[in-house]
């Protein structure tokens, strides 16, 4: 558990105005804080393993409000992830990247299917009007 000064300070580090308490970028730098003191705690105490789950408790937390920080603001994301230096953080931008790519591949098979559609009405059309106007003569 961080002691008030501690906090005061990563606060007034990342904070984004000057009432800022509890924005993404604080909350993970807190939790960055705890997560490595924590880490610290159960080097020293193998067996803690009530200390163990508030760890893992924590990991996600930040996890969840990384990905929300990426969603939301991906240049707030990039900064925090250089100014903590977190490792996840890589693996989240390559994932990210990873979903973006198959999601433009699929638009991408969307629009020829459509595409394709949109011809072969265009061709069926044309031979009923070419029926049409045989059947005319």
């Amino acid at each position: 558990m961080l002691d008030k000064k501690a906090k005061q300070k990563i606060i007034s580090k990342f904070k984004i105005h000057e009432t800022d308490t509890g924005s993404s970028q604080v909350q993970i730098a807190i939790l960055t804080e705890e997560i490595k003191q924590l880490t610290e705690h159960l080097k020293k105490h193998k067996h803690d393993h009530s200390s163990r789950r508030g760890l893992l408790k924590k990991v996600s937390e930040r996890r969840r409000l990384l990905k929300y920080l990426q969603k939301e603001d991906k240049e707030a994301f990039n900064e925090l992830a250089k100014a903590l230096k977190l490792r996840i953080a890589k693996k989240m931008i390559e994932d990210e990247d990873a979903r973006q790519k198959i999601e433009d591949e699929i638009l991408a098979k969307q629009e020829l299917k459509a595409e394709q559609a949109e011809e072969a009405e265009n061709e069926r059309a044309e031979a009923e009007d070419h029926k049409n106007k045989e059947d005319e003569e």
